[in-house]
């Protein structure tokens, strides 16, 4: 599949411009705009643990990708003034990775696991005694010889990351004091993460062209420091090296970003939708086979901003694409669509 610009994960493009990324991160609570009730829990948390010289409580960042959990746990590290131990679910295969990390923390460290979700079950049960006592067991020798040693561990501060907190077992979701959901971002705030930016950048932005960037960047950071970076190379190459509007407009559509930001994909799930299955309702399986796309794509990274925006609607029967889809699209709404939705509706007004 072709790199999507509009898609929130990390991109080969992104890692191959990791300087700059990572100027691009704020570096502490003050830097960081937007989620300004997440910033505020989480400035009393720091605030506290600091003045009593303790660890901080475990935490955990659940929300869309693209929204900053990563540099929440960046952050929160700096202002504890500690340092910082970067893994992710899948790297920890085996007890003996998660062993190996855990003996080397030092006290009020922090240890940040991304994708934590996707932790092996006997990998996931280790944390556990870790969390809550700052202690391992763990046994030594075999058979009739066995002998369980527990290890003791410097108080320490988990930070966990995922985009789909439903599927933490309770037990692990439970160790977490402090549990913090990350929304889209308003247009207006990434407006301002865009100025700002681009400033790092040196990059000339006009006002409005700032804000077209943003009404297209789906309520997402990253996909708004992507495209500036995309919308400066063109100003650079086609126009004088300022960002105008029309330079910016010109970008997009080259880049096959519509007004209401949809790409390429976007576009083909729903009018699959529309067309194929007559706006629907249809099982995600099935769109997933007729798009040749993998569903983890689908409901991780295309589905989430077309709910958002009242594109697509997702019921117990299956997803349907909206009015509002079929007019994007350019289609007539259909009979059926209507049809279905309105039975939707009231079975949903009847309790159904």
């Amino acid at each position: 599949m072709r790199e999507r610009l509009v898609g929130p994960s990390v991109l080969p493009l992104d890692e191959s411009q990791e300087r700059i990324t990572s100027e691009l991160r704020p570096r502490f609570l003050a830097d960081l705009i937007g989620q300004h009730q997440v910033k505020e829990r989480l400035s009393v948390a720091i605030t506290a643990a600091n003045q009593r010289q303790e660890a901080m409580e475990h935490t955990l960042l659940y929300g869309p990708p693209g929204l900053g959990k990563t540099t929440l746990a960046y952050i929160i590290a700096a202002e504890l003034g500690q340092p910082i131990t970067i893994t992710s679910g899948p790297a920890l295969s085996k007890k003996a990775d998660l062993f190996g990390l855990l003996t080397q923390l030092k006290a009020r460290q922090v240890l940040f696991i991304d994708e934590i979700h996707r932790l092996p079950t006997e990998v996931e049960e280790l944390l556990y005694p870790a969390m809550e006592d700052f202690a391992i067991d763990f046994i030594v020798d075999a058979g009739a010889h066995a002998q369980s040693t527990t290890f003791r561990l410097k108080p320490f501060t988990l930070i966990g990351a995922t985009t789909r907190a439903g599927l933490l077992k309770n037990p692990l979701r439970d160790r977490f004091g402090i549990q913090q959901h990350l929304e889209f971002y308003p247009v207006e705030d990434l407006e301002m993460i865009i100025s700002r930016s681009a400033g790092i950048l040196g990059a000339p932005v006009n006002g409005q062209a700032s804000r077209l960037i943003a009404s297209r960047s789906r309520g997402t950071p990253r996909i708004a420091n992507r495209l500036l970076r995309r919308v400066r190379d063109f100003a650079q190459v086609r126009g004088e090296g300022e960002v105008t509007v029309p330079l910016t407009e010109q970008a997009l559509i080259l880049e096959g970003i519509d007004k209401e930001g949809l790409d390429a994909l976007d576009r083909r799930f729903l009018s699959t939708i529309a067309v194929h299955y007559d706006g629907g309702p249809v099982g995600i399986q099935a769109l997933a086979a007729t798009l040749n796309e993998e569903l983890d794509t689908l409901t991780e990274l295309v589905e989430p901003f077309l709910l958002k925006e009242g594109f697509l609607a997702r019921t117990s029967q299956g997803r349907m694409a909206t009015r509002k889809a079929f007019k994007h699209l350019g289609l007539k709404w259909t009979g059926r669509a209507e049809v279905a939705q309105s039975a939707l509706f009231e079975d949903y007004l009847e309790g159904g």
